[in-house]
């Protein structure tokens, strides 16, 4: 047995996740994305979002965009996002969405679209929204801990 830490009211596990610890909250967070793609979709009229096969397979996208190149091009444009107090951060999160469209338009089987950059920047901002409220309702990691007992 392993003792945990609550570090700012959470509790902390100093251990390594395991593999399937690591895939079942990678996939829980795929679908509080998904979930979040949908409910901006939903909301702003410039998104175009057509079935659930779609919603999940964009999902995968953004988190993978958002995995692999957001991390560069947040410390690339970190000067410019501390100049503008984070403001710059959001055009980031835009610009994501936007390559998440024109990579999921290379697709026959993806159906979706975004026009424009305020349709792009307005669905950033509410994905970000949506799953950090979804992200505090429900934790990836420790339900993936507590399946893994």
């Amino acid at each position: 047995m392993h003792q945990r830490t609550f570090v700012f009211g959470r509790s902390w596990d100093p251990r390594e996740p395991s593999r399937g610890e690591r895939l079942v909250a990678f996939v829980i967070r795929w679908l509080i994305t998904a979930a979040a793609v949908w409910v901006a979709a939903a909301i702003v009229g410039g998104i175009e979002l057509e079935g659930w096969r779609s919603t999940l397979l964009v999902a995968l996208i953004l988190g993978l965009l958002n995995a692999v190149l957001k991390p560069l091009l947040f410390w690339v444009s970190l000067p410019i996002t501390v100049l503008t107090l984070g403001v710059f951060y959001l055009v980031l999160n835009a610009a994501m969405l936007g390559l998440t469209a024109w990579i999921a338009g290379k697709f026959e089987s993806i159906h979706f679209a975004v026009d424009g950059f305020w349709s792009a920047f307005w669905g950033a901002v509410i994905i970000s929204v949506v799953s950090w409220f979804i992200g505090l309702v429900v934790n990836p990691k420790r339900i993936a801990r507590d399946l893994a007992r």
